[in-house]
């Protein structure tokens, strides 16, 4: 077996990359400015996610029906799906507030009884990268989502009492991109557990439409397909696409989105026709061209990529293996026939024969 394959990454989290890749499913501070002129603001216009659309509409129509707080909602998904947009949807359904903050900035036990003392009746606190939350708070969480109660204790040492505080009813909507990560315990109070899938090209379509209305863009519906195509079924790199796309149409075109304008303006920022981008495409081209086809253990192959093992492990692999072009398997990484036909490249008669160097490696 490679064990450096094996090994735990030092990575704490699996997303899409980096946000200063143009694919990348994280977005930072700016973008996120950008993305809430185009969220949408009730489910009604929310795109894409039937089902979980669907069995919330319910949820929440009930709740408000019984005129009672919503229950504990948990959202589960990569980034870039909607689980911000689905938390501020809940709360303008509920015409209640909204509370939003994040599982690493909750580091001790006191930073969150002193979010939960301070919310109102039937307030919406969106917890983000809840599975990111310290125990001591963790666990604290568990009361006050079941009881609405939360102990503080005061002093330290034998004379330490706790002074039970009451909490209004609110609604918790949780986030996560690791759902495995979070205690049964917590799970299991949550009312409501959606989990968000990649979205169809049909459905990027229709976002894109939508986004290019609020943007005042111009698009075709071949043009829309096209950036649909490369969006990797995530709606935030749809999104940030577009606005690139706008950008080469308004100074090299007429301003109007066709599909050829999004083939030049996305081959102007190496983004290729199944959403690979440059990073993407020299893992590929080392596997294939370098070791011929694999199997090849992971730091070899990022050593001749010329990035840290992480990026490749956490940034390029997940979307490689979700699209089929590139396999884990225990004696190393290798690519699937699919990658070889995308990158034009005819593969050898016995695939993995110059890879074997990769299964020594230290």
């Amino acid at each position: 077996m490679n064990w450096d394959d094996t090994a735990p990454s030092t990575a704490e989290e699996t997303a899409d990359g980096p946000a200063d890749r143009l694919v990348a499913a994280d977005a930072d501070g700016e973008e996120n400015a950008v993305e809430a002129a185009l969220r949408p603001k009730d489910l009604a216009e929310f795109v894409g996610q039937e089902r979980v659309r669907e069995q919330l509409d319910l949820v929440l129509k009930a709740a408000r029906a019984r005129g009672a707080t919503a229950d504990h909602v948990l959202l589960s998904g990569a980034p870039g799906l909607g689980k911000t947009t689905l938390s501020m949807i809940i709360a303008a359904e509920m015409d209640a507030p909204i509370r939003i903050t994040s599982g690493p900035a909750i580091q001790h036990a006191g930073d969150l009884a002193a979010i939960l003392s301070s919310l109102q009746e039937g307030e919406v606190l969106f917890l983000d990268e809840i599975h990111r939350m310290s125990r001591p708070a963790e666990e604290m969480l568990y009361m006050a989502m079941e009881d609405f109660r939360v102990d503080v204790i005061v002093g330290k040492g034998p004379g330490a009492t706790a002074i039970p505080l009451e909490l209004p009813p609110f609604t918790l909507v949780g986030a996560t991109t690791r759902a495995g990560l979070l205690p049964p315990p917590l799970r299991d109070r949550f009312g409501f557990t959606g989990h968000m899938e990649f979205y169809a090209p049909v459905e990027l379509q229709r976002v894109i439409h939508r986004s290019a209305g609020l943007l005042d863009v111009e698009i075709e519906p071949d043009g829309a397909a096209e950036i649909a195509g490369r969006s990797r079924g995530t709606p935030r790199i749809a999104n940030r696409l577009l606005r690139r796309v706008r950008d080469y149409a308004q100074v090299k075109a007429d301003g109007v989105i066709t599909r050829e304008v999004a083939e030049q303006a996305l081959g102007v920022y190496e983004v290729d026709s199944r959403g690979l981008d440059r990073l993407d495409r020299a893992v590929l081209t080392a596997l294939l061209k370098l070791f011929g086809g694999g199997p090849v253990g992971l730091s070899t192959l990022a050593v001749a990529v010329g990035e840290e093992r992480e990026t490749v492990e956490e940034v390029a692999e997940p979307f490689l293996v979700r699209e089929g072009l590139l396999a884990r398997t225990p004696r190393g990484r290798i690519a699937t026939p699919a990658a070889w036909a995308h990158l034009g490249l005819v593969p050898p008669q016995q695939v993995g024969g110059s890879g074997q160097a990769g299964l020594f490696e230290a």
